[in-house]
This record gives C-alpha cells, sequence and structure tokens, in this order.
C-alpha cells in the first residue's frame, strides 16, 4: 500500500516540479550537547507543554515555532521540502493534509521506529487517517473531531419534543418545531463548512478518495455522500431547516435568541457556545448525532490534527519519541487539556484526562461520556492529495444550492463537486482509476 501511495502522488509531483529530495536522516546526536528539535504547531500554548518534556528529558530538547493556521504552515513547509532545508523536524497536521504531503515526500515514515505499536492507543478511525490505511505510519494522531449534536432542550420541552436519535427522527422534529414556531429552526445546511459535510458523509459510510494500485480514485459522487445531500436538499426546500452559514453574526444571533435550537457539529462545539452565547449556559445538551438507521452507532469527524516528523528531520527516533509521549502520556495529555483546549486522540488518556465536563455543559454530568462513544463510533474516511479542490468545490457548488433551495440542486452539487475533483487530479498529472 505505501510503495502504490507514493507511486500515484509522485506521479503529479514529478510533473508540478514539487517534489524534491529531503535531507538524509541522522538518528545520532552531534558530537556534544543535546539533540535540539524544532516543532511547528498552531495549536495554543503548546510549548509549555514541551517545556514539561524538556524539563525532564535534558538529552532531547524541543522548541516550538508557532505558526499563523494549517494551511500557512504547510504551504511554508512544502517550499521547505522543495528547497531542500528549512524544514523542522516535526509539524502539526490536520488529518486531511497528510496524503499531500506523503504525496510530496514531506513526512517521514515512522513505522521502522516501532510507531505501529501505538495503533491501539487510538481510534481505528483516526489511526487509518495517519496510515492511508497501509503499513506506514505518517503521523501520529494527536487530537479529533468527532460530530456530536447540540440542542437547546428548554426549547424543544418547551413544544412538548425530545432529543432525536435518528435522521428521520430529525427531520420530523425540525418540522414540528418549526411549525410550532416558524422562527426556529432545529439547525441549518452550512454551505461553507466543507468540513462539517465531510463529517456527515462519512457518518454515512462515505469515503471521498480510495487507492487502487498506483492509482487515485474519487468516491464523491456515490450513494452515500449523494443520500447526505439529499437529505439536507429535501429539508431546506421544505423550509424547515435553515440554510444560512455557520459562524456569521446573525447566526451567532439566533444562537442567542433560540432560532437556532440546534446545531450539528463536533466535540469542540462548547467553546463555540460559550464564545458565541454565554447567556445560553445550562440550556443546552450535546447528543450523538442522529443515526440513518435505529440502533447503529456510527460517526463522522470534523476537526483534529496529528504531530508528523519531516523527512529533513536528522532526529526522526528522537523525534518519535517526543511525538509518542505528546500525544500518549498521560501527564503530556493532561497539559494539552489544560493549556490547548483539545479533545485527545489517545481513548485511554482522553478518558483519564477528561472528568469534568466543559464549563458551559456543567449541566451535562454525561458530556465526555457521550464524547467517547462519539469517537469510537468514527467510520474509516480516505483524504487525497487534492482535498483544497474538493472542499473549494463544496463552497462553490453548495453555496449556488442553498440560494436555489431545491433538493435537486443539492444532489446536483455532489455530482458537480465529483467533476472538478476528478479533472484537477488529472490535469495535475496522477493516475485516475
Amino acid at each position: 500500500m505505501r510503495s502504490s501511495i507514493r507511486t500515484a502522488a509522485v506521479t503529479a509531483i514529478a510533473v508540478s516540479a514539487l517534489l524534491m529530495t529531503g535531507c538524509s536522516a541522522d538518528t545520532t546526536g552531534g558530537d556534544s550537547g543535546p539533540v535540539e528539535l524544532t516543532y511547528w504547531a498552531w495549536a495554543p500554548n503548546l510549548d509549555k507543554v514541551a517545556d514539561i518534556w524538556n524539563e525532564s528529558h535534558p538529552d532531547i530538547q524541543v522548541t516550538v515555532n508557532k505558526q499563523d493556521g494549517g494551511d500557512p504552515a504547510i504551504t511554508k513547509l512544502l517550499t521547505a521540502i522543495k528547497a531542500g532545508s528549512g524544514a523542522p523536524d516535526m509539524i502539526q497536521a490536520e488529518y486531511q493534509k497528510i496524503p499531500t504531503l506523503v504525496g510530496s515526500d514531506a513526512l517521514a515514515d515512522l513505522s521502522e521506529y516501532g510507531a505501529d505499536d501505538l495503533e491501539g492507543n487510538f481510534p481505528s478511525g483516526a489511526w487509518n487517517s495517519v496510515t492511508l490505511g497501509g503499513d506506514a505510519v505518517y503521523s501520529i494522531p494527536q487530537d479529533t473531531g468527532p460530530m456530536l449534536a447540540y440542542y437547546r432542550t428548554d426549547i424543544l420541552s418547551q413544544y412538548g419534543l425530545t432529543v432525536p436519535t435518528t435522521w428521520d427522527e430529525y427531520a420530523d422534529t425540525a418540522r414540528a418545531l418549526h411549525a410550532a414556531d416558524p422562527t426556529k429552526y432545529l439547525g441549518t445546511f452550512s454551505a461553507n463548512d466543507a468540513g462539517w459535510f465531510a463529517g456527515l458523509a462519512q457518518q454515512a459510510g462515505a469515503s471521498w478518495w480510495s487507492i487502487d494500485g498506483d492509482a487515485w480514485g474519487v468516491d464523491i459522487d456515490k450513494e452515500a455522500t449523494q443520500q447526505v445531500a439529499s437529505y439536507w436538499g429535501a429539508l431546506v426546500e421544505e423550509g424547515v431547516i435553515d440554510n444560512k452559514p455557520m459562524y456569521t453574526p446573525e447566526w451567532n444571533a439566533g444562537l442567542n435568541d433560540g432560532s437556532q435550537a440546534g446545531w450539528v457539529s463536533s466535540v469542540w462545539g462548547p467553546g463555540v457556545l460559550a464564545g458565541n452565547a454565554a447567556d445560553t449556559q445550562g440550556k443546552w445538551t450535546a447528543a450523538e448525532v442522529p443515526q440513518w438507521t435505529a440502533g447503529e452507532a456510527t460517526n463522522g469527524n470534523w476537526g483534529g490534527s496529528s504531530t508528523a516528523v519531516t523527512t529533513q528531520s536528522k532526529h526522526p527516533k528522537e523525534a518519535l519519541e517526543f511525538i509518542t509521549w505528546l500525544n500518549t502520556d498521560a501527564e503530556a495529555i493532561q497539559a494539552l487539556v489544560d493549556n490547548a483546549g483539545i479533545y485527545p486522540a489517545d481513548t485511554k488518556a482522553a478518558a483519564e484526562a477528561l472528568t469534568e465536563s466543559p464549563e458551559f455543559f456543567s449541566n451535562q454530568a454525561d458530556f465526555y461520556t457521550v464524547a467517547a462513544a462519539a469517537a469510537s463510533a468514527v467510520n474509516p474516511f480516505t483524504y487525497g492529495p487534492n482535498v483544497n479542490v474538493a472542499f473549494s468545490a463544496y463552497n462553490d457548488e453548495f453555496a449556488k444550492a442553498a440560494d436555489a433551495k431545491t433538493q435537486s440542486a443539492f444532489v446536483s452539487a455532489v455530482t458537480n463537486m465529483q467533476k472538478i475533483t476528478t479533472d484537477d487530479l488529472k490535469k495535475s498529472g496522477f493516475n485516475v482509476k
């Protein structure tokens, strides 16, 4: 599997002149002094976590270089890889960026240093994302974003409604709520959040890319994604679900005044709610997202990142030692929770570190029990080397569909995403199945 991924990716990189030979690895330290490692990351306060490591590991010292964010850091890394110098030893990498980085020969395969022994620490969906479904280990999961649904239970109770457990129930509840009070919606379809929609498709069983030998496949326009698009398009056409984008002033106001009485989101939702609708604290409940089939337990992921070692690092073994500690050690995980506010990917460490509900959900003692169940149910999902193109296509095509407010427009948007993504892969020189 590993050679197939690299063969498919390198074909395109050769055409686009992105692939340059990295520095050869050297796992030995210098003649004197500690091994010095650099770590590019954007999560807050990671330097405080690294300080804990540095204090107890004088022979391996880590310096965190704060980056502006996910995409700028990745672009900066690819520039350094192309130049053959200037890359850090380690980088924080979102899961959807890993195929692009692997295709650019930017990430070291950590399996030769024993990283595959860590598989049991993480949910299968997270591990699949860092291995691309093969034997190589390109990164170690740090945090995940299992999807959760949030509801204003005070509003639901006012109209005799309950938290839905299936998507059929969600639709019925949305209809009943909007009929009882036309100013209120159970949620919104956001045409500018491709990661959100990808997570919903993932829950339905979709995987937007696939690998077959030396060829990539694009599988966006398949039954699972069409099912999700058709479902939301029908609710928008019916008028019982809103279609304003998330994170706008209007949407924020809706969280405060109750016109947005629900939000299908992720485990990091409490921070958004606390920041945008502080006065509604205690009025929300978190639940697993509705299921397509009653009694099943499937989920998608929206967000999260990992820690990778670059091919230019001269100390990959020591770098792996640090990132193993960072993402699996109980003290490190607690520090990540306290300082960076993450939801840890390590299943056991997360349970030990997250013993109290987020302050905004102090009324719900089982918040992290619900979150753990959601995390364990995440389906595998393969990202491709042009995820940026697919996500951009989502924004463009679903913006048109949201304006049209018809179910057929939502379905057509998926078909258009498929064509745009496939055409881009071929244009970039990839072998496309």
